[in-house]
């Protein structure tokens, strides 16, 4: 079980670098039946949309927002990685979202499909059935973030609650790191799973903790690689002064587990207590618990010797 979560959290890793969003074609035909996804515009909340009423969701992330914007009634079907909120489990649905079943997806008659990539090729293939896609990509700023989640609410139906859930993040979020700083050249690691698979400060997390003033010892480790696997003598090397666990679950790791790795006593994150256990689930997704996690960053720096 524990390689067959390590292995997902590496393809999803490669997954996400390799993402691309969906930009509108411009075609008011019938036929284009996707939902087009471009979080580096703005977004005209005043389109009015049919709003669905049997949603599968293939993104642990989209079900989350879903159901914080009050859409929740309208999901029927959600995928095997969908743990939260505890409505979703319950509908007792378990689709796989890295190898979807269309078939499987189709017996549910949905009349919208949520995604966050179309790698499988979902889109054309729900398209030939006359099912509509959504796709949330992987974002690269809280602000894309932000975009998906008012997005999701017009197609929907939900505009004005999507609206006030990302005012209420914004909120959250801004108080959260209201005056924190890290002291000039704190440096960190993220570590996506315990074969040191970590982030740079050009993804979505990265930017999270660059906002905070921290510099990633990640960063130009390997060239066009925002994903790129460390060595523990590399990072030996490094010290970081915080070291993020974004594997307390697939893995089982966790700040005691760090320390008695060979050689990381030494490391300055290990020394000061600046081990930093995170969840999972939180910390790979860009929905409403989102704030959750940059309250726990905020408290890790302010915690700093």
């Amino acid at each position: 079980m524990k390689k067959q979560l390590r292995t997902s959290v590496r393809v999803l890793a490669l997954a996400i670098a390799s993402l691309t969003l969906i930009t509108a074609c411009g075609s008011s035909s019938s036929s284009d039946t996707t939902v087009a996804v471009d979080t580096t515009v703005a977004v005209d909340t005043t389109v009015a949309v049919e709003a669905p009423q049997r949603i599968v969701s293939l993104s642990a992330t989209a079900t989350e927002m879903l159901y914080a914007i009050g859409a929740g009634k309208q999901v029927i079907a959600v995928d095997e990685y969908s743990n939260y909120p505890a409505d979703a489990v319950a509908l007792g649905t378990k689709l796989n979202a890295f190898e979807p079943n269309i078939e499987a997806i189709a017996a549910y008659t949905p009349d919208l499909v949520i995604i966050s990539n179309d790698m499988a090729s979902v889109t054309e293939r729900l398209n030939a059935l006359d099912i509509k896609v959504w796709v949330g990509a992987a974002p690269a700023t809280i602000d894309d973030a932000y975009a998906q989640i008012t997005q999701l609410g017009v197609a929907t139906g939900h505009a004005d609650e999507a609206s006030q859930l990302v005012t209420s993040m914004k909120d959250g979020i801004s108080t959260a790191i209201d005056g924190v700083q890290a002291p000039a050249g704190t440096t960190y690691f993220y570590e996506l799973d315990n074969t040191y698979y970590s982030v740079t400060s050009n993804t979505f997390i990265g930017s999270l903790l660059s906002s905070l003033g921290l510099t990633n010892i990640a960063d130009g480790v390997e060239a066009g690689n925002d994903y790129p696997q460390l060595n523990a003598e590399a990072l030996i090397k490094a010290n970081p002064g915080i070291i993020f666990l974004a594997d307390t679950k697939c893995c089982a790791q966790t700040a005691a587990t760090v320390a008695a790795r060979p050689g990381w006593s030494s490391i300055a994150a290990v020394k000061n207590n600046a081990v930093i256990e995170l969840d999972d689930d939180i910390s790979s997704r860009w929905g409403p618990r989102i704030v959750d996690l940059v309250k726990q960053f905020a408290d890790a720096v302010k915690a700093l010797k």
